[in-house]
């Protein structure tokens, strides 16, 4: 069974790719596989108070420009995300692109992540999102706290792949 049956959702339980027949954890075996390009395109956003919103986009942020920091951030997350997700891959990234959108009360960060290899890059997308989007409340905390030193209005939501494409190279 190939892990894009896995993901498709086509497999009976004893057909798991991450687990032994003694039920242990392993890595996917991926080396007969051929090489395909691949891309994955995943988006999350931080809902943030206006105030902090305008900050961000005047850059007026006590901390330093917040969406070059948080896309260094992105940028580095994809590149480690096999030292963090236990049964991803270690996978050559060709290409991330990070773009981020303001709105009134929200930053939405869309991360595209491209390789050439034996597996997808869907997770690298949504770690690229996940701390992207952690940057920016690191950031932003000193003015979104409020007098007792809670986020009651900051909160990252929405994360998700949009997009998940692969073809023989």
């Amino acid at each position: 069974m190939s892990e894009d049956e896995a993901i498709d959702g086509n497999t009976d339980a004893d057909d798991l790719t991450h687990t032994t027949a003694e039920g242990d954890v392993q890595m996917v075996d991926v080396g007969d596989k051929p090489d395909s390009d691949r891309r994955a395109v995943a988006v999350g956003e931080i809902r943030l108070r206006r105030s902090t919103v305008d900050a961000i986009r005047d850059d007026e942020v006590g901390k330093g420009d917040v969406l070059a920091t948080a896309r260094i951030g992105a940028i580095q997350a994809v590149k480690h995300t096999w030292e963090t997700i236990p049964m991803c891959h270690q996978i050559p990234i060709t290409n991330v692109d990070t773009d981020f959108s303001l709105a009134e009360d929200r930053v939405e960060l869309r991360v595209t992540v491209e390789t050439t290899g034996k597996t997808g890059c869907e997770m690298e997308a949504l770690e690229g999102v996940t701390t992207g989007l952690n940057v920016v409340w690191d950031m932003v905390k000193a003015v979104e706290k409020d007098d007792e030193g809670q986020y009651p209005d900051t909160g990252i939501e929405n994360v998700r792949v949009l997009q998940k494409a692969k073809r023989r190279s």
